[in-house]
């Protein structure tokens, strides 16, 4: 396969600089993507680039042209000098474009990150993106692509990660049987204000994108450019303390761009007092706005909790735009986070209901959930219900109420409380208290009885761990992005479930994972017992290169 084949130049020189495997297996799981699609050839207005060698080797802020040949994980283009094999990976860059990028950083001399100035010619798919703002706020930097392309990209990088980083065969994975065990990806039927929340930032400037200028051939950097004047918006990528100001944003809903809309248009107004918060002085008021959205469970109709994040209890500033913002018929609750601290956090002490209610509601698969500023709930509500569907499936209950059901990392709750109706029971576990204090409350909301969820860290369990409920019939298993921790692939590999459905937010901690599970880890002596029966790629947000993947496997 094409994909195997891509990068053995740079897993040999991983090899030869005797870099750690976590390391080695770390870098190839970021580059595992393989070309589709010869990049085109340079029109003829286009003098033809210098000719180097394979074994060419770039220097730090060397200006180059490029041919971005396939995206890895994380969006970055994957580029190539022509000639040459080795392999920059550039921010923004998409497949087929032609491009002049400067060479930021250098990694041990394995690959290259490179920052994009500008295109040549544009790559396939090539779409106007609806947001002025896509290619500088980070947030949705693919929106140039068109989106049939972008779902493409994601499947074939959780093919190779699979073949990789997995260790499983491209023949199984591929085929036009319906037993092969990569399905199609799940495509996303809503690609624009699919997000029910939004966090904004409060800034002291208005940062605006880099400029690029061209001199005698040359392309060099302009300077950042910072104009005085408040901004709320978001961060610029890979900025703390910069904020690009945003009017407008597609990808929350619309009664949320509303509120928005009126933050903007009066929290300048000198007369209110307000100020943004100074994250080198630490001084200012203001330092976040986020907006949640959700459902009227008896009407269905929209509704909004607006947030505002304070670096103290001032209410009174705050009422002139609690005032405007609630003539917005949508608007249900506004509230206060008090956060004295001098982190970026969206996170308070304290929490302060302004107006209305302190909590929204969303329907998920049938069930009712309260959600709070600080709830975790998934991001795309309507995505999230074909996900959950998937995993309903995957876990293949009975339905007769004779199965235990074990959800680990169940954050509040949501995929076990919609499997609890056709288990016995399900007993969930998380980290976070407050994440199980609302699954608690949301097992309530719904009737549901037969659902027990435990605080504890599965990064740290014993040989305790287990001894407080039944052997699971089923496991669901949802890390976060570094997938799970060698504990519990090991006490996964000992209490041998029937079935485990792993849903994954980072298909290459997920391939890693999937190996140890299906084919052991030798250096732990520890003897793989399962066989991967499907995954599934979910496109939970487009126009990013987030990837969801739902995975059964079965005990062997």
């Amino acid at each position: 396969m094409a994909a195997a084949g891509a990068f053995c130049p740079l897993s040999g020189a991983l090899l030869r600089r005797r870099i750690p495997l976590l390391h080695r297996r770390r870098i190839l799981a970021i580059t595992a993507t393989a070309p589709e699609a010869s990049a085109p050839a340079p029109t003829p207005s286009q003098p033809p680039p210098p000719l180097r060698s394979k074994g060419y080797f770039p220097k730090k802020n060397e200006i180059l042209e490029l041919t971005c040949e396939g995206l890895a994980f994380k969006g970055k283009g994957v580029c190539k000098v022509d000639g040459s094999t080795f392999v920059l990976l550039c921010d923004g860059a998409l497949p087929g474009e032609r491009l002049v990028a400067r060479v930021r950083r250098l990694r041990r001399g394995a690959f290259a990150e490179a920052a994009k100035l500008k295109t040549l010619s544009p790559h396939h798919d090539a779409v106007e993106a609806p947001c002025p703002l896509a290619a500088d706020c980070g947030g949705c930097k693919s929106q140039s692509l068109a989106y049939s392309a972008q779902i493409h990209h994601k499947y074939v990088q959780v093919r190779d990660l699979l073949v990789n980083f997995g260790k499983f065969d491209a023949r199984s994975l591929e085929s036009s049987d319906p037993s092969a065990i990569l399905k199609s990806i799940v495509p996303c039927d809503e690609i624009f204000r699919y997000r029910n929340k939004m966090e904004f930032s409060f800034g002291t400037k208005r940062w605006m994108k880099r400029e690029w200028k061209e001199e005698k051939e040359e392309v060099t950097k302009g300077e950042e450019l910072e104009t005085d004047g408040y901004s709320l918006g978001l961060h610029a990528p890979g900025f703390f303390d910069k904020v690009l100001h945003v009017e407008t944003c597609l990808l929350h809903s619309e009664p949320a761009d509303k509120v928005l809309a009126v933050v903007q248009e009066i929290w300048t107004d000198p007369a209110l007092g307000l100020t943004p918060y100074d994250v080198y002085k630490h001084v200012g008021f203001l330092k976040h706005l986020m907006i949640r959205t959700g459902r009227n469970v008896s009407t269905g109709a929209p509704e909004v909790m607006v947030n505002f994040v304070t670096s103290c209890y001032k209410p009174e500033l705050l009422m002139p735009l609690v005032d405007r913002i609630t003539k917005i018929p949508e608007v249900a609750s506004v509230v206060n986070n008090v956060n004295t601290s001098v982190g970026n956090t969206s996170v308070g002490e304290q929490e302060y209901t302004l107006y209305g209610k302190p909590t929204i509601t969303e329907m998920l698969r049938g069930l009712t959930f309260q959600i709070s500023a600080n709830s975790f709930f998934q991001t795309n509500t309507k995505q999230a219900d074909v996900l959950y569907k998937l995993i309903e499936d995957s876990a293949g209950l009975k339905g007769d109420g004779s199965e235990i059901v074990l959800d680990l990392f169940c954050g509040t709750g949501t995929i076990g409380l919609t499997l609890a109706r056709r288990a016995k029971h399900v007993y969930g576990y998380e980290v976070v208290p407050e994440a199980i204090a609302d699954a608690q409350k949301n097992a309530k909301l719904n009737g549901i009885s037969n659902a027990t969820f435990v605080q504890g860290d599965l990064n740290k369990i014993n040989e305790t761990f287990g001894k407080e409920f039944p052997k699971p019939d089923i496991i669901i298993s949802d890390p976060n992005r570094p997938g799970m921790h060698m504990k519990l692939i090991k006490w996964l590999l000992e209490v041998k479930a029937p079935r485990i459905v792993y849903v994954s937010c980072n298909p290459a901690t997920c391939a890693r994972d999937l190996d140890y599970l299906c084919h052991g880890v030798e250096e732990k002596g520890l003897s793989g017992c399962y066989e991967l029966k499907h995954v599934i790629p979910v496109d939970m947000f487009p126009h990013t290169p987030h990837i969801e993947c739902v995975c059964l496997l079965e005990l062997c």
